[in-house]
């Protein structure tokens, strides 16, 4: 197998969600996929308890027992059928007069007093609670971390994804803006509002509600944002209105079998208390009355550079590495060094020295190979790279192909060069193959390391898998030492052995 050439480290993919259709059925329901996360299922829950701490400390909490007791009645019947992990839901009212609702990661969901205010009926309130529900068991704000962590991290990511913690998440948060009230938890893109609103009205449907109340709603908050803006100003600033969304969910509704059930009741009176309360300030007020805190500024790379690293020659002999899901296995040279997270699909090898210091908080990889699962992190990064030819390289060093295959490939290229600007495409590098059966694309970047001050190259493999997404290998090392390694690096790559029906979602 031609071999190629690579350097220094690359984050872990994080995937953007996508919608597609059930196969086969004409009025089937849109399923959607959640994004990669750098963090697990109990970081979620942990960061989401952190934040709610924090934000508790600056918002008003209403602590009304019956409102309380209602907002809870009605959000469990829609946990009940929320998709995704089942996250211990909390809900609470905060004593604020504007329309909005916002929710965190690990299922802590906060509603204004002004939105149960402003809605007409049960399922208007459950409408909002549904999609906020979304947000969460989509894992949307901390997809939208892992992304900003990735983009300020840059090279020294992977060092957080194989300390044995898989990216603390103290480190992490803190390097996107800590917890409590995080942008990155509670502003999302059209995608994430779409995304949003489809899975929120599959949970009314299966809960009892009509998701025409969740269309009335929304459609509501329009006309409000015409009269009134700055009752809904906030809303829409962290919830930007997908296109056409009314249409989208009532597409949707064609799809779901609706089985109205008997609301919870209580709505008219819990309404008619908070009407009677004294009046109140918007979140907007309340923001004013503290100062924000700011964000962590974006971690780069010391101007430092390594020194003296001495690397010793891959053993002859190798050993063999197995996911522990079974999802690949790899050999490796027998004095080189496992670097598997606690949580993941991937892992990390290098010998000893393949890691530096340059007194930034994250350490470089320089020498090492990377195997891990990736789907594509920006949807429309991807299409702008898919051509309407068979695989090519572009006058930019892209693939073009219409295969799925080639946009993941462009996709991770486009966020290595991103976090990693010293590299470029070596020309004329790309190649077809075959991994473990199945098709494979490879290609190399190369450029002077900011860590070492040398040349470093890094070959980039891909291989498909049935669902899409891609199983990709890095192979780094310093240019002056490429050549010798590449023996290695090919034994490495023609071993990989990847098993399609094991869990890397």
């Amino acid at each position: 197998m031609a071999f190629k050439r690579v350097p220094s480290p690359i984050i872990r993919g994080c995937l953007v969600t996508l919608l597609t259709f059930s196969a086969g059925v004409v009025f089937a329901q849109t399923r959607i996929k959640p994004g990669f996360n750098l963090f697990s299922l109990e970081q979620d829950q942990e960061i989401g308890r952190q934040s709610a701490a924090d934000a508790e400390r600056q918002l008003p909490i209403l602590n009304d027992r019956s409102i309380d007791f209602y907002v809870n009645a009605v959000g469990k019947r829609l946990a009940a059928v929320a998709p995704g992990a089942k996250y211990p839901y909390q809900f609470k009212v905060v004593n604020a007069s504007d329309i909005n609702a916002f929710a965190l990661p690990g299922g802590y969901l906060y509603l204004n007093r002004g939105l149960i205010e402003a809605s007409r009926n049960e399922g208007q309130l459950a409408g909002v609670m549904a999609h906020e529900m979304a947000h969460v068991a989509l894992r949307h704000g901390t997809n939208n971390a892992s992304k900003a962590y990735m983009g300020q991290a840059g090279l020294g990511v992977l060092a957080g994804l194989t300390d044995g913690e898989s990216a603390s998440t103290q480190r992490a948060i803190g390097a996107v803006g800590g917890f409590g009230l995080n942008t990155m938890f509670l502003k999302f893109s059209r995608t994430d509002e779409e995304q949003a609103d489809v899975v929120g009205a599959q949970m009314m449907a299966r809960a009892g509600y009509n998701p025409k109340d969740m269309v009335d709603f929304f459609e509501m908050l329009r006309s409000q944002q015409q009269r009134n803006p700055s009752k809904v100003e906030q809303f829409f600033s962290s919830h930007p209105a997908p296109k056409d969304r009314a249409d989208r969910i009532r597409k949707e509704m064609k799809t779901l079998s609706i089985r109205p059930t008997k609301p919870v009741g209580g709505y008219q009176q819990a309404k008619e208390e908070l009407l009677g309360m004294p009046a109140t300030r918007t979140t907007q007020q309340l923001a004013q009355a503290q100062e924000a805190s700011p964000m962590v500024s974006q971690v780069r790379l010391s101007d430092r550079r390594a020194s003296g690293v001495n690397i010793d020659r891959p053993s002859a002999s190798f050993r063999s590495f197995e996911q522990r899901g079974q999802f690949f296995q790899i050999i490796y040279p027998e004095n080189w060094r496992v670097y598997e997270p606690a949580n993941g699909y991937g892992v990390t090898i290098a010998p000893e020295g393949g890691y530096v210091d340059t007194g930034g908080e994250e350490r470089n990889l320089i020498y090492g190979v990377i195997v891990n699962h990736y789907a594509t992190f920006d949807a429309d990064t991807s299409g702008r790279f898919v051509g309407t030819g068979n695989s090519f390289v572009d006058g930019n060093g892209r693939i073009e192909s219409r295969t799925s295959l080639a946009r993941a490939t462009n996709d991770l290229v486009s966020q290595i060069l991103r976090t990693n600007p010293h590299l470029k495409m070596v020309p004329n590098s790309q190649r077809t193959d075959t991994v473990s059966g199945a098709s494979a694309l490879s290609l190399v970047l190369s450029g002077r390391s900011p860590v070492t001050g040398e040349e470093e190259r890094v070959t980039v493999f891909t291989r498909a898998l049935a669902d899409d997404d891609v199983v990709y290998a890095l192979f780094i090392a310093p240019g002056t030492d490429y050549d010798e390694l590449g023996q290695t690096f090919d034994r490495m790559i023609s071993s990989l052995q990847v098993n399609d029906s094991a869990t890397h979602q």
